[in-house]
């Protein structure tokens, strides 16, 4: 099942640092440039990360500061945007002691970095990706062209009807990275499986444990060595299994209340002893969602009267015309709907009202069954089974 991945982090692999840190020196030349500055982002203590910079004399650069263990860094030159295929941007793995690193102005994808070796790991894992990887740059660049020319119209304000066949062209051609990230990530699982003293098999199964079943994440979880389990990302790990199980079957149902898109009260509480409910875990913006409410349309009517609710979960607090517009289209306000409730501050997020954050859900669409007495009985998507078995458990149940 395709999944949006929710993460409210700025650079992808920025995470936190917990144990005692040691000092790194990242000693670089760049060629094709002898002046101007680099920037350097990874992550610190504090649940976020350090941007560094420095100086580029006569081809040449230098980096100091501290880690723990080997970290995913993010490293920019002269760019043209923030997007991770600019030229001069790349993302590659530090860790404490002396590195050494060549730059190509124009070309820091092909950068090498000696003294990492979660970089040499990440390195030797690519060349057995080469070919999905090669494929995959072809297709971006070819997805990325129709999502342009989709903003383009958007922003020039084209009529809806257009807008909805450049957005469909756009999806079209994302959808065809799907097989080659699948055979990609099947090379990683295989790496976490028998890699289980590797800093890089931490951090790969860091990011795929919200989207695999609680059972399998803990397995793999269990198999990594006591050093990796100590590293930022094995804490990572750990705590998003913690917080899996709170949101998986046997788990009380967080009760919330809320305002519903027709501005009624809506609270947990009222359902409790009465009906079943589903919780729609979904964004106007995810097309896997989209795609999935005439199916869910199909549940609902055959077993509303059989004391099923659907309450949509949205992740569009900053887009509440989106939201209304999708609920609009997909003839989905036939059942409750309310927004997730993340507030964006000054300074990131507050998630004091956040209804995704009790339910662990990190991926987008994730469905969450719950029983009359408010235990939860299914969970469906990010972390738990397929729609197959929803539908299994919802006909055990109904019929």
């Amino acid at each position: 099942m395709k999944k949006y991945i929710l993460t409210s982090l700025l650079i992808t692999g920025m995470l936190p640092v917990f144990a005692q840190q040691s000092p790194f020196i990242l000693q670089g030349k760049i060629k094709g440039q002898n002046t101007g500055m680099l920037k350097l982002t990874y992550p610190d203590t504090n649940d976020g990360y350090v941007q560094d910079s420095a100086v580029i004399r006569n081809g040449t650069f230098e980096f100091k500061g501290k880690l723990n263990g080997p970290v995913m860094a993010y490293i920019m030159g002269t760019v043209k945007s923030q997007a991770f295929d600019d030229p001069n941007a790349a993302t590659f793995f530090i860790e404490p002691g002396k590195l050494s690193m060549e730059l190509i102005h124009g070309d820091f994808k092909n950068l090498t970095i000696k003294g990492s070796k979660t970089q040499d790991e990440l390195v030797a894992l690519n060349l057995r990706k080469k070919i999905q990887l090669e494929q995959m740059r072809v297709l971006s660049a070819v997805y990325n062209k129709a999502n342009m020319t989709y903003i383009e119209a958007r922003k020039a304000g084209k009529p809806e009807s257009e807008l909805e066949v450049l957005k469909e062209t756009a999806n079209a051609e994302k959808d065809k990275m799907d097989p080659l990230i699948e055979e990609m990530d099947k090379i990683d699982m295989e790496y976490i499986r028998t890699h289980h003293d590797s800093d890089y098999s931490a951090y790969a199964l860091s990011w795929k444990v919200s989207s695999l079943p609680l059972k399998e994440s803990k397995l793999l979880y269990a198999t990594l060595s006591d050093r990796v389990k100590q590293s930022s990302y094995g804490e990572k790990i750990a705590k998003e299994i913690r917080s899996l199980e709170g949101g998986s079957p046997g788990g009380i149902a967080s009760v919330f209340s809320s305002t519903d898109i027709n501005g009624q009260p809506l609270s947990m509480a009222d359902f409790k002893g009465k009906k079943y409910v589903l919780l729609d875990f979904w964004a106007s913006w995810c097309v896997p969602c989209r795609k999935g409410n005439p199916h869910l349309l199909s549940l609902y009517s055959k077993y509303k009267d059989k004391g099923l609710e659907i309450v949509g979960v949205s992740d569009d607090d900053s887009n509440l015309d989106a939201w209304k517009k999708a609920v609009a289209q997909d003839k989905i306000g036939v059942w409750k709907h309310v927004l997730r409730g993340l507030k964006r501050t000054a300074t990131g997020y507050d998630k004091s009202t956040d209804i995704s954050e009790p339910y662990a859900i990190h991926s987008l669409p994730t469905k969450i069954l719950i029983d009359k007495d408010g235990v939860i009985i299914g969970r469906y998507g990010g972390g738990g089974e397929g729609d197959a078995a929803m539908d299994q458990k919802l006909a055990e149940i109904f019929n």
